[in-house]
């Protein structure tokens, strides 16, 4: 990971700030001129705070890790949102937190030791996932039929309804996609395959900024 200079007036926090290198950093010009206002666009959001969270359901450490993010989700699909923390489900012991960037621990943030204490000495796991993936934000009345070109899964808002995320495949890239809105979507791709499908989506979006394309 790259470092910069820090000033000596920019708190420690900052300076942690400063210091990181988003995956697919070199993208954002890219991701700005593939853009069309009110038809797609595709953004990244680095450095969201991501944690693994493995807890039997039902169990007493999942209502205590429940009572630390304000809730965990039911069942395949289902996104649970306290605030601006949501949990994501993966599987039925298996959860993904999704929290601001100064949620961190090495901004000052407190979620995931509050988890680490949750969890105690109990079975389960608490896993901070924050370089392991990143995020990109995919908007616009033609998002969905971007993603349709290399999604398998079934995209149609009766069958994905806003709300829900899945594991899934775009462009043969594993990656967890939460449809956040009815036109907006967070695609979740880990670091190394970040530059790989940026690419993909800037692709499947070209016609769509045309303004040949009706």
């Amino acid at each position: 990971m790259a470092e910069t200079a820090a000033s000596p007036t920019q708190s420690s926090a900052e300076q942690n700030l400063s210091a990181r290198v988003s995956p697919a950093r070199q993208l954002a010009e890219a991701f700005t001129a593939g853009s069309l206002a009110g038809t797609v666009e595709l953004s990244e959001l680095p450095f969201l705070t991501m944690v693994g969270l493995r807890a039997d359901a039902g169990s007493e450490t999942a209502q205590r890790l429940a009572a630390a993010t304000g809730g965990l989700p039911a069942g395949s699909g289902a996104v649970a949102t306290s605030g601006d923390i949501s949990v994501l489900w993966l599987g039925p012991s298996e959860f993904l937190v999704v929290a601001p960037t100064e949620a961190h621990e090495s901004l000052g943030g407190d979620l995931i030791p509050a988890l680490r204490e949750a969890l105690g000495n109990d079975a389960g796991q608490v896993v901070d996932l924050s370089a392991n993936r990143t995020t990109f934000e995919l908007v616009g009345p033609r998002a969905r039929a971007v993603l349709e070109k290399g999604c398998s899964l079934d995209l149609h808002p009766r069958v994905f309804k806003a709300g829900t995320a899945f594991s899934t495949e775009i462009a043969n890239i594993p990656a967890m996609l939460w449809k956040t809105g009815e036109d907006s979507f967070r695609i979740f791709p880990r670091a190394s395959f970040a530059e790989f499908l940026g690419r993909w989506l800037l692709d499947a979006m070209r016609e769509y900024a045309s303004p040949e394309v009706p």
